[in-house]
């Protein structure tokens, strides 16, 4: 029997890695991975989504989007009832702050990258690269080094994810700050309607990251969440556990 990890890891992103055009409004990238023990994932948090889905919807084809949410476009727009968005934000926010999430994310400002730096690598690729290093650091230290481990990416294009795909091999191929080959880790990509709820939950942590490294003051009540489950290589939590380039 194939030895598989007690892990799976589910992967978003915020804003794009493009260095040609930076939004002012938005000039971060951001990688977060979601790390789930699987019996929780399978016992508690996936009945807790659906039944919210249920709750709310009266079936489970909704997909919770973080974009679709904030600007209660379809089939969110019953958010734009005070009492209703105050509800219906409270009980994700609960399901969130239960949920036993191992968070590793990286920060990239691009404009910082491209004004600093003589080399500009691709700001996906420098978060990748930190990402999985401090994901490995992570599961070493629970004795799941050796075991096979799923990153969970979500489909963005053939090119797109062949490119992804490459950084990913390259990198658990040796190519990394401790030159040491990840063979035990795997990449496979989900299109967003498989409705995964680890995807829809990554997808609801990335941007508050990037918020809040660009606005620090800001109230941000759903970083206040994820700060507590930011964790780092040296398994440090807070804002201190982000990756931040440069």
């Amino acid at each position: 029997m194939t030895d598989f990890g007690d892990y799976i890891i589910y992967a978003d992103e915020s804003g794009d890695h493009s260095l040609r055009h930076i939004d002012d409004t938005y000039p971060v990238f951001v990688l977060c991975l979601c790390l789930f023990r699987k019996s929780h994932y399978i016992q508690r948090i996936v009945p807790r989504i659906q039944s919210l889905k249920f709750s709310w919807f009266g079936h489970d084809d909704v997909i919770l989007h973080e974009r679709d949410i904030r600007k209660r476009t379809a089939p969110f727009e019953f958010l734009n009832r005070l009492d209703a968005y105050e509800s219906f934000m409270s009980e994700l926010s609960s399901i969130l702050a239960a949920a036993r999430i191992a968070i590793v994310a990286s920060v990239i400002d691009k404009r910082r990258l491209k004004d600093e730096y003589l080399f500009h690598d691709n700001p996906y690729h420098l978060a990748l690269g930190f990402c999985i290093e401090s994901v490995f650091q992570f599961l070493e230290k629970r004795g799941q080094e050796d075991k096979i481990t799923h990153f969970i990416f979500e489909r963005r294009g053939a090119k797109e994810d062949k490119d992804l795909e490459l950084e990913f091999r390259r990198t658990t191929g040796g190519q990394n700050t401790m030159a040491k080959k990840l063979t035990n880790f795997e990449i496979r990509f989900v299109d967003k309607k498989a409705n995964s709820a680890g995807m829809q939950l990554a997808d609801l942590t990335a941007r508050p990251i990037g918020l809040r490294v660009m606005r620090p003051t800001q109230p941000n009540r759903a970083f206040d969440i994820i700060a507590k489950k930011l964790v780092s290589s040296s398994g440090k939590k807070g804002t201190k556990a982000l990756g931040l380039f440069p």
